[in-house]
């Protein structure tokens, strides 16, 4: 493994343990030419995925993305790290598992929002105001109408008396 710190083609393993309900091995490695730590992350892949973009493009799956783009909706919610990971390695599972090497992102998409209804309310309309192209506040009325998430508790936004 390569040493993201000085590029060096070799780096040792100090210590490995599975991680993640065993979906993982997660290796602590230290680099023998600038004594640089790192981590890396060993997980199985069933097979290789394409994306097939709503603009007719392909591109190979990139749980990296994934991450990255839940990790927008997320951003300074109150999640445990574990249950994100549990999520975003249940949605991998259910694209390898769909028998096809060629998935809409479209089905993606859906996953993400399912998975981010059961977890985070606010993260859920975070990521469907981006996946779902919201334009205008009408358009999160409507979004949270249909989805009936105003509805238990109240407006979902109150007015404060000054």
């Amino acid at each position: 493994m390569k040493c993201p710190f000085c590029g060096h083609a070799e780096s040792q393993v100090k210590d490995s343990r599975p991680s993640e309900d065993g979906a993982a091995i997660r290796r602590r490695r230290s680099c023998p030419e600038c004594q640089g730590r790192f981590t890396t992350f060993e997980r199985v892949q069933l097979r290789e995925l394409t994306i097939l973009k709503r603009s007719g493009r392909r591109s190979p799956f990139d749980r990296e993305k994934l991450m990255r783009s839940i990790a927008v909706a997320i951003r300074k919610r109150p999640i445990d790290p574990d249950r994100l990971e549990r999520m975003i390695s249940g949605i991998v599972r259910q694209l390898e598992s769909r028998g096809e090497t060629e998935i809409e992102s479209s089905v993606v998409g859906e996953l993400v929002m399912k998975g981010l209804k059961a977890l985070d309310e606010v993260a859920y309309v975070r990521y469907a105001s981006v996946y779902r192209d919201f334009r205008q506040t009408q358009d999160f009325a409507k979004f949270l109408g249909d989805e009936g998430l105003s509805e238990e508790g109240g407006p979902p936004f109150r007015a404060v008396d000054a």
